[in-house]
């Protein structure tokens, strides 16, 4: 494998100096951009998009095309896992993803087996071993699955939701059957993420979208200590150097002390979090992620330099921070706003790492 021509990311993660904060953003590859939509339509459906390791390919790397970023992410989908599980997961016009069997009973949870990464999850593996020979040391590339709790949630509703009443009644009438599906789920992850670190990932990150939407007690009963056992079971290093892990829970402000303790590397957050704050809280132990709100690059040039400026000032000067939004990008963003955010956010950010703490 070529070096790593730009290795801010991974310093970053692991709170060493950098020059400069690093920038990628959630859903780079995606439908704001022409060209996405473009290769879009040749493979007629999402489903084919994913699955087809030059297509993937092809979409991970035109964001770096465009701007000056700090990552890849390798395109993929967090129903990744479920989908091999053989749950028949397909895409619902308005609707998003759909599973034709859901997993509602202890008879279906009992029948779930962990897939092997290389054989029914093979395409994602060859899609991060054919990027990072694209990428030719260029940026890090980023792996990801989705948490145990926040696939749960799809797999028991058989898509989105919005109440979450399919999985909470389960959860709470049945909670051995709850925990039963996710210590199945942490297992798949794990080897999953460890087949993407051996693939070719250099950094890492759960994505537990739903997380926000549990209780105090439950979220570290049925998502955090999940995540855990996952951090617990990742190979922590590869090529000679450190992969650093990220847990991101959307709504998870309220954990992050507790997310902390999982031995991961970083937290993301989302817009709702004060930047200064969590820093004071788990600066010391993790780096930051995030945390800008996507919404922000409907707003004028000089609105988005503000928001940045903002930031980058809470989170104040020193190494651990790696600027994000505080959750995917919209479809319908301007792609000239993220030139403005990716430039904006490399000028201003220099004078905060002049001298390290």
């Amino acid at each position: 494998m070529a070096a790593l021509k730009n290795d801010r990311l991974l310093r970053a993660l692991l709170r060493q100096p950098v020059d400069q904060t690093p920038i990628w953003i959630m859903r780079q590859a995606g439908r704001y951009l022409p060209e996405y939509r473009e290769v879009r339509a040749e493979a007629r459906d999402f489903l084919t998009l994913c699955s087809t390791p030059e297509l993937a390919c092809k979409v991970t790397l035109q964001p770096l095309r465009r701007f000056d970023l700090d990552a890849a992410i390798i395109f993929s989908d967090i129903l990744t896992i479920p989908d091999a599980m053989g749950l028949g997961l397909y895409f619902s016009k308005g609707e998003g993803p759909r599973f034709e069997r859901p997993v509602r009973t202890e008879s279906q949870v009992a029948a779930l087996g962990v897939p092997d990464p290389e054989t029914e999850l093979r395409y994602v593996m060859d899609a991060l071993r054919l990027t990072r020979r694209e990428l030719d040391g260029q940026v890090p590339l980023i792996g990801f699955s989705g948490s145990p709790w926040t696939l749960a949630c799809y797999m028991v509703e058989g898509g989105a939701s919005k109440d979450f009443a399919l999985i909470k009644g389960l959860m709470f009438d049945q909670p051995q059957v709850m925990h039963r599906l996710l210590e199945i789920l942490a297992r798949a992850v794990t080897a999953y993420l460890n087949a993407q670190i051996a693939a070719g990932a250099q950094a890492v990150m759960v994505f537990d979208t739903w997380g926000g939407a549990l209780s105090h007690r439950d979220y570290r009963d049925f998502s955090l200590s999940y995540m855990a056992r996952i951090v617990e079971g990742l190979a922590r290093e590869n090529e000679g150097r450190r992969v650093p892990v990220t847990l991101f829970t959307k709504g998870g402000g309220l954990w992050l002390e507790a997310m902390a303790e999982t031995g991961c590397d970083a937290l993301g957050v989302d817009w709702t979090v004060d930047l200064a704050k969590a820093r004071m809280q788990v600066g010391k132990q993790v780096a930051l992620q995030g945390n800008m709100d996507p919404c922000v690059l409907y707003a004028s040039t000089a609105r988005v330099r503000q928001e940045v400026d903002e930031i980058l000032k809470a989170y104040g000067r020193g190494s651990g921070h790696v600027f994000n939004l505080g959750h995917g990008i919209h479809p319908t963003v301007d792609p000239e706003k993220v030139a403005v955010l990716v430039d904006t956010v490399h000028e201003l950010s220099r004078p905060y790492h002049t001298e390290e703490e």
